[in-house]
């Protein structure tokens, strides 16, 4: 056992100058001295021994072999895929009780782990016993790519852990607590929307738990109610909870115990129930009931013959013909449906959950005695003291050693901004500085102030201040006003782990926490060696951006936090404002503190302020303003808005940006205070909702679940078919796949400037670093290679003379490890010359900066070049111009490749995360120029895509590639999110400049468009988004003459790329907006106006698509209406805002349309599939697309075994890779059904054709390891290629002749949804209060998983137009480069009530037919399509807005005065374009040359 020797190179700060090694050595041979983390991993007893001092708790774990299920998704805290829980003994409590803390392991530090119980997801359960909450995430389709599903089973078992009872053998927990109080706010999902997560861990409480509940959590309170069985019933005036009867539908109500659905067997399909009525056409109450599926919990649970358990015969030996009737071996799919006594209503069945088979927190560990530990490199130490004296003497002998709690802050500062902390102290295993000992009841009553172990984990610290406030009630005023902060400071896993004192200690300038501990007076006890106790009152703590008066040699030991006196009159109250609600960082924070004398006039008063200032800052002269003047006067409020101004008077440029918005915050959040106040002491009559902030309530929502076209196989809701795999862990991605022999790790150089030309690179420096081995760029490879495109070649894969965009690749760095690969690229020395950005559209117009795209639409008297004409016949005519910004992906698994070269014939295996195997292996092909016979691309899944993976994976996998031949070793990456962003590209962000004509009654006459979108330095798939979105700037409304010009913007930002959607989404929202433009104009109603307009059948699009049988958006339209009590919603929302000044509503019902097909790059609407049956009657299916949690694999499989006549667990995909299956085009455009599954049953059809003879012979019936046993002894081939291509589309630009135009899409899907808002019009922040969407679908071949898609598209959609904001810094850097700075919407920013249904039913209760659309199983394409409906939020807040802005004497569009609200509606966007006077007095005067500090590029 060797210790460690300090690092040479850590300088000591002052008081006394030593170096590392004089300082700190006599500490390690006295005190220090074992180098040994003792742990137990999932049970296991671990010993580490001086591991890698760089290493997190993470690294550590995924170096295991058998513990790839704790993802890496962003290295700094913000989405949860990493989450673990610890067990530890709870030290607050006076019994031996353990907790489970839910901690992120990308951030922990390793050393942190001594002496604690580590549980990843794998020792929790696996595919052949899973834990309960596993099975049910999967049953219930709470997982799709699965990057990030065992993050939230570890959250949320972490919470079912703490809350159960070892005494009383019950639980204290309720649906309520699971989604209300925070548990998931650090656990992040792009695909699922979460509702059907929330409704599986709720269903866990209120079903698994039922019995094991205490009595006071029992589920019968009206919320909890809503989930006694799964989904909840749509009611017809949408508000009312659900009746308390039987529904007695077929099948059993989801409100009949388990017992009585099977008795509900005789309710027979053939007598007319409410199952064969429209489900969205509500007629009497139990007609209005969506069908929900039935669940059940058993101790073995029964699985749906046609899914699970399909038999396998023995070996075949020579001349032994009987051995198929024998049995080898059977399957079961483990994620499979029971089988459902009524055809089409979903039964799944869960195992039972029994709480006594938890793992156990291993006994040797309460004996464990903590050391101090010690262990380290050259490079960096780590120290672990036990006790407050070793801390005060290694803080003594070494003044500038970093301390580390939570590692919340100090591991972003080593992960992205590269500090290094060379000396590291771990103080979290101090007791005497994380214990509050809290005071006896009688000694609380008087207390003066409560004093906080600086170290106290925020989630006790919120217990604490929850407990002593309910106690003394209003004296502890401050302690409500900390836990309210606390809630909402970062995610569970942080706030159990961080401490106030990494909080202070910080100085961060928006602190949720320092403005309250200002404002209330507290002090702040330090502690050194030479002075003892040192008192640092916070009102002088800060002294600068992230300065302090804290001695260096001095560790924060207790913090105390003044009460108010009994009998005073003082109020104190905190308020924040971000970008979203939970886990994220303030835009404006702050603390108000009053107290008032007999005569209500002020006595005292502090005024402080985060988000305002480079540090936390009181108000001198707003608070000298107040002193002495009656409190609750208009006098006293006005002086006070004009105070603040001044104390806080911001200019246009200021850092961070957003200086208007800032500013009103500051006035809004004293304004909203000086209500809440006045209410507290009683002054005057206060309208509450100045005082309220926008409070959600638990969220519900059904889904229409019966099927009334469900067949054997196809049209059953199986969950995904790895789904299990997932929730446990066991699923495996690229990184996930174990190390190779000799294998390499790329670390990526990038440019640090968007526009520069190189002037030299050094790679010297680089090469030194321990572990390099070598690196690549352009002279890797001959010059005419290093280009690639999708469309058109013109990016190069390293850089050559210049760089065109902030992170463009220069070259790879490889080494022995990822770690030391990404340090040995930072240190590359690139010289450069900047040159001058262009960031924007409008920059890119005005230089003239397009790429070369010359597409239009021409419709009606545009074709002849007379639009004059058109907009001579037009009563009214309206301009205006509308942004729409881009979007990140966000899948949570980074872009990955790993590349294995043969030693033979230059062959190459390249596996990749990507949606495009084909495009991958050209361009590994090109650049090693070897044909594409000799490459194998593969991927097995990924985690998550959304057309971020259809082009931009390609140049890591080339990457790679190049490095493995060159060294002829494999060669892994995996890029940082932080890398990923900047490479990866977004959606792109638009700009259009409209002019609409219409006619007095509003009918649409003429529309004529620019419309822009920013590509970004390189073409990519820029010019195909474009035409995307022209062919989509209709949505559903006819117009005889348009005339669409579209222009492709080359700018120096990331190239732009494929995005869910495709640019009909941006098409759609300016058809969206414009038609509001008209209404506001016209003073008409806008559903008016969109009925007036709607498409007829036999009308044509823009080019000249007719419009055919299979139009059903008015019908969509009309039963939405219905379902979703539009009519009687809207009225209330008017009379709602009549009554509220504060508080605004809004709604709206919107239709959309998606074309389905690649367009006119028709040679992509193709797909090959290869089907090969086994002698013992297994199937083996391979095709060309990919999955990426979209359920592709699931649906294949699907369509196959419905096929071939055989359960689905008979069928297995490996992976989708070019050796099986050439030329795939990719799994994109929402296409992958439709054309994979047809090459399937193409394939299927030959087989079938051959087996004929021995179903004729064996029996209809007889089982496909009968047939293929049969067959194969017959000499039969048993494998087909099966192949597809579109038919009828054909489209060319330019053809508008009505004979000749062939269709650009092969088919619509349609749908529509109806969202309702409200808007707290002092801060813009929202919530949504219900969504409905209905999606025309056609005959789906698996519902659960199209409502997945569904309800995932949607919650993207709703981030894409409120939330979700790209920024870039004036010299090109992106700014927003993490979930720290980009948002998107988490568990709590879904709808409240959020509705799901399938168009099944014309307008008469007549089922409806798909069959003349000629798709696979007569279905419909639905990743894209529902995406747009997402805008409903976006255009239910403009009409919110709108209603705020009449009452405020301010104009509503319809181009008068130019207001226009763009997209996204960020709450800085909703908050000033409300125009009240606040704003006005806000706002800020821009001076000549100033320009914003942050700039979004649309």
């Amino acid at each position: 056992m060797s210790l460690p020797a300090p690092p040479k190179s850590a300088a000591a700060g002052p008081p006394r100058v030593r170096s590392a090694t004089e300082a700190l050595t006599p500490l390690i041979e006295s005190t220090y001295t074992t180098p040994d983390i003792t742990t137990y991993i999932n049970g296991r007893r671990t010993i580490i021994s001086n591991p890698n001092p760089h290493w997190t708790l993470l690294d550590y774990i995924r170096a295991q072999p058998n513990l790839k299920g704790t993802k890496l998704g962003c290295g700094e805290g913000g989405c949860g895929a990493c989450t673990v829980v610890l067990q530890v003994p709870d030290i607050q409590s006076e019994k031996r009780r353990i907790k489970h803390l839910s901690v992120n392991a990308c951030l922990f530090p390793l050393v942190g782990i001594d002496g604690k119980h580590v549980i990843t997801v794998e020792g929790i359960g696996n595919v052949g016993r899973p834990h309960p909450l596993q099975e049910r995430i999967a049953k219930l389709h709470g997982s799709q790519c699965g990057f990030c599903t065992p993050g939230i089973v570890m959250s949320l078992y972490a919470v079912v852990r703490n809350a159960y009872n070892p005494e009383t053998k019950k639980f204290h927990l309720s649906a309520r607590e699971i989604e209300m109080e925070g548990h998931l706010d650090g656990n992040l999902c792009r695909c699922t929307g979460y509702k059907p997560i929330l409704q599986a861990a709720k269903t866990f409480v209120t079903e698994d738990l039922r019995g094991q509940l205490a009595e006071e959590d029992e589920p019968t309170t009206a919320d909890a109610k809503n989930f006694e069985k799964d989904f909840i019933d749509l009611t017809q005036n949408g508000c009312a909870g659900r009746s308390k009867v039987s529904c007695g539908r077929p099948g059993g109500c989801c409100r009949d115990s388990p017992s009585d659905s099977s008795s509900a067997k005789s309710n027979s399909a053939d007598s007319k129930s409410d199952a064969s009525s429209p489900p969205t056409e509500p007629t009497l109450a139990s007609d209005d009931e969506h069908i929900p599926t039935i669940v059940d919990a058993k101790e073995e649970p029964q699985p749906d013959p046609a899914i699970s358990g399909a038999e396998y015969a023995k070996p075949l030996k020579s001349k032994e013909h009987g051995v198929a009737g024998e049995t080898k071996t059977t399957t079961s799919a483990p994620e499979a449906p029971a089988a459902s006594p009524e055809k089409g209503v979903p039964r799944i069945e869960f195992l039972e959950y029994v709480p006594d088979t938890e793992l156990i927190f291993p006994s040797a560990l309460w004996k464990y005695e903590p050391q101090a530990l010690c262990y380290g490199n050259e490079k960096k130490i780590w120290f672990r003291p036990t006790k407050l004296e070793q801390l005060v003497e290694l803080k003594d002998a070494y003044p500038s050693a970093k301390l580390v709690g939570g590692a919340s802050e100090v591991q972003v500062e080593v992960r992205f901004k590269h500090s290094d902390f060379a000396v590291s102290v771990y103080i979290s295993d101090i007791a005497e500085l994380k214990q509050t000992k809290l005071p006896m009841e009688a000694e609380l009553e008087t207390a003066k102030e409560l004093i906080v172990a600086a170290n106290t984990p925020l989630t006790e610290l919120e217990q604490i201040c929850k407990q002593v406030y309910k106690k003394l009630g209003k004296r502890a005023m401050v302690l409500e006003a900390l836990r309210k902060q606390l809630r909402y400071f970062a995610g569970r896993q942080i706030r159990n782990v961080a401490s106030l004192a990494g909080n202070i200690v910080t100085a961060s300038p928006i602190s949720d926490a320092n403005p309250v501990l200002v404002a209330a007076g507290a002090t702040l006890e330090a502690i050194n060696k030479n002075d003892g106790s040192i008192d640092l009152p916070m009102s002088k703590f800060f002294v600068a951006y992230r300065t302090t008066t804290l001695p260096p040699d001095a560790a924060l030991h207790r913090i105390r936090i003044p009460l108010a006196p009994e009998g005073s009159r003082e109020v104190l109250k905190a308020y924040k404002q971000a970008k979203r609600k939970d886990d994220d960082i303030a835009i404006v924070t702050a603390a108000f503190r009053v107290r008032l004398d007999a005569n209500d006039l002020v006595e005292d008063i502090s005024i402080v302020y985060g988000g305002m200032a480079p540090m936390t800052k009181e108000s001198p002269k707003t608070q000298s303003a107040l002193l002495g003047k009656p409190w609750f006067h208009s006098v006293t409020l006005d002086a006070a808005l004009t105070a603040l101004l001044e104390d806080y008077n911001l200019p246009y440029s200021v850092p961070g940006g957003m200086a208007d918005y800032r500013k009103t915050l500051t006035l809004s959040l004293f304004f909203r205070f000086w209500h809440d106040s006045a209410a507290e002491f009683g002054l005057g009559n206060v309208d509450e909702q100045v005082i309220d902030e926008i409070h959600r309530e638990i969220s519900s929502g059904a889904r229409d679940d019966y099927n009334p076209y469900e067949q054997r196989v196809v049209g059953k809701q199986v969950a995904h078919m790895s789904a299990l795999k997932q929730c446990t862990g066991e699923a495996e991605y690229i990184d996930d796949m174990p190390r190779l022999d000799r294998e390499l790790f790329g670390g990526l150089v990038m440019s640090t400037k968007a526009h520069a030309k190189i002037l030299s690179i050094d790679w010297e420096p680089a090469l030194k670093m321990p572990g390099v081995v070598g690196y690549i760029d352009r002279k890797s490879i001959p010059a005419d290679v290093n280009i690639w495109g999708s469309i058109k070649k013109d990016e190069p894969f390293f850089a050559e003379d210049k760089v065109l965009s902030h992170g463009q690749v220069i070259g790879m760095v490889y080494a022995d490890s990822a770690l030391e690969a990404q340090a040995a690229a930072r240190v590359v020395k690139v010289e450069y010359e900047v040159l001058p950005p262009i960031l924007t559209i409008d920059e890119a117009i005005a230089a003239q900066s397009y790429f070369p795209h010359g597409k239009f639409l021409r419709k009606g008297l545009a074709i002849d070049d007379e639009m004059a004409d058109a907009f001579a016949q037009c009563d009214r005519i309206f301009e205006g111009v509308s942004r729409l910004g881009g979007q990140e992906h966000f899948y949570l698994e980074t872009n990955a490749a790993l590349s294995i070269p043969s030693g033979e014939d230059g062959a190459i295996e390249v596996w990749s995360s990507t949606q495009n195997t084909m495009e991958t292996q050209e361009f590994v092909s090109s650049v090693l120029g070897v044909p594409s016979n000799r490459v194998n691309a593969r991927v097995k899944r990924m985690g998550g895509g959304f057309g971020g993976k259809e082009s931009r994976s390609v140049p890591f996998a080339v990457y790679t590639a190049i490095a493995a031949r060159k060294e002829k070793r494999p060669v892994r990456i995996m890029l940082n999110r932080d890398e990923d962003m900047l490479l990866s590209g977004q959606r792109h962000p638009f700009q259009a400049r409209w002019k609409v004509g219409v006619s007095n009654e509003g009918k649409l006459l003429a529309l004529e468009a620019d419309v822009y979108n920013n590509g970004g330095f390189s073409q990519d798939m820029s010019g195909a988004v474009m035409d995307r979105c022209l062919t989509h700037f209709d949505n559903s409304y006819e117009c005889p003459n348009v005339f669409l010009r579209g222009h492709v913007c080359r700018t120096n930002i990331h190239s732009n790329t494929a995005y869910r959607g495709f640019g009909a989404p941006q098409g759609m929202y300016f058809s969206e907006t414009i038609m509001y433009n008209i209404a506001e104009g016209l003073g008409m109603d806008v559903d008016e106006l969109r009925w007036k307009n709607l498409y007829k059948i036999g009308e044509h699009t823009p080019f000249f698509q007719k419009i055919d049988e299979d139009w059903h958006v008015p019908m969509l339209l009309q039963q939405l209406n219905k379902s979703s009590d539009y009519e009687n919603r809207k009225a209330a929302v008017k009379d709602f805002n009549s009554k509220n000044r504060w508080r605004k509503r809004g709604i709206c019902l919107v239709p959309c349309k998606f074309g389905l097909s690649f367009a006119t790059a028709l040679h992509l609407n193709q797909a090959g599939a290869y089907v090969k049956i086994y002698h013992d009657g297994s199937v083996l299916l391979h095709h060309g697309g990919t999955e990426m949690g979209q359920g592709l694999y699931t649906k294949m499989c699907q369509i196959a075994a419905q096929e071939l006549g055989t359960p689905l667990d008979a069928i297995y995909t490996q992976d989708s890779q070019t050796y099986q299956i050439a030329n795939a085009s990719p799994t994109a455009a929402s296409s992958g059904s439709d054309l994979n599954g047809m090459a399937i049953k193409n394939a299927c059809d030959q087989i079938n054709e051959r087996l004929k003879p021995f179903r004729e012979k064996l029996g209809k019936d007889a089982p496909l390891k009968a047939l293929a046993h049969a067959a194969y002894i017959d000499r039969v081939n048993l494998a087909a290629n099966g192949f597809w291509k579109m038919p009828k589309v054909g489209y060319a630009w330019g053809d508008t002749n009505l004979e000749t135009v062939k269709p650009m899409y092969y088919y619509w899907t349609q749908g529509a949804c109806c969202s309702e808002v409200e808007l707290d019009l002092l801060t813009g922040d929202h919530t949504v209060l219900r969504s409905d969407i209905m999606m025309d679908v056609g005959n789906s071949i698996n519902p659960a998983i199209d409502y997945g898609q569904i309800e995932g598209a949607f919650i993207q959609g709703q981030g894409l137009f409120t939330m979700e904001e790209t920024l870039w810094a004036r010299s090109g850097q992106l700014f927003t480069r993490g979930p720290g700075t980009y948002k998107i919407p988490g568990f709590s920013d879904i709808p409240q009530i959020f509705n799901a249904s399938m168009l099944r039913y014309d307008n008469e209760g007549k089922p409806l037919s798909w069959n003349h659309l000629r798709s696979v199983q007569s279905s419909k394409g639905i990743g894209e399509p529902p995406l747009f409906l997402g805008s409903t939020v976006f255009f239910a807040l403009r009409e919110a807005v709108k209603a705020a802005r009449e009452m405020n004497g301010k104009s509503v569009g319809g181009g008068d005065d130019g207001w226009a609200l763009d997209s996204p509606a960020t709450c800085e966007r909703l908050r000033l374009g409300v125009g009240d006077g606040l704003v006005e007095r806000a706002r800020t005067v821009r001076n000549e040359g100033e320009a914003n500090f942050l700039v979004a590029v649309a």
